[in-house]
């Protein structure tokens, strides 16, 4: 359709695609994906491929994106939401062990947008959408407790999922992409505070 149409077409790939691989990830380089949905991203970019000299077709692998219209998602939305939920419930907050040496780039949606509109000029390809840099999920819970006031104790449970699990993730940005992240993870969670104040009084806690 997009040929048909003579249209621009960007679409979702995923950070998944990169399994295990070494940090930080590049597009090309040990891509490994460990599970049927990672392995469906990566078939995607490879069928784009052979359309480029067809179309315009941008892929932008996401990272761990976080902010504003993921409650919809229940378990599966970010971990900001979630800690900060738990915290404002006042309780402790569950993470894996070993927290602080699993690491993920979190990118804040306001940066994903921005990647949106840079992938309308962009050249032909596959780009990776992050921060560029990696923090750990007690990162996450030590912003947040600092954002509101609390200083609850972790709670920290067995992580089920080791076989399948991505154990330090961090984008490499290409330079040839006009994409720059201006969001860091303490900025990223200060903006989006407000709304996931307002979430939990409107929504969770009723």
């Amino acid at each position: 359709l997009s040929i048909d149409l003579n249209a621009k077409l960007i679409y979702a790939s995923s950070a998944s695609v990169y399994g295990d691989a070494p940090s930080p990830q590049i597009v090309g380089i040990n891509e490994n994906p460990k599970n049927p949905y990672a392995f469906s991203k990566l078939m995607m970019d490879v069928l784009a491929q052979k359309y480029y000299d067809k179309a315009h077709l941008v892929g932008l692998r996401y990272f761990n994106v976080y902010g504003k219209g993921e409650f919809y998602k229940g378990k599966t939305s970010s971990m900001i939401v979630q800690f900060a939920h738990q915290i404002l419930a006042g309780k402790n907050p569950r993470l894996f062990r070993g927290s602080d040496r699993i690491y993920r780039d979190f990118v804040y949606i306001k940066d994903c947008l921005e990647a949106n509109i840079k992938a309308i000029e962009a050249k032909n390809g596959v780009y990776n959408v992050g921060s560029g840099k990696a923090r750990t999920f007690q990162d996450i819970v030590d912003i947040l407790q600092k954002e509101l006031n609390t200083n609850l104790s972790c709670e920290y449970i067995k992580n089920p999922y080791e076989k399948f699990y991505q154990f330090y993730t961090q984008a490499k940005l290409d330079e040839s992409f006009a994409y720059k992240p201006k969001y860091s993870l303490e900025e990223g969670i200060k903006d989006y505070l407000p709304e996931i104040l307002r979430l939990f009084e409107k929504e969770v806690n009723v």
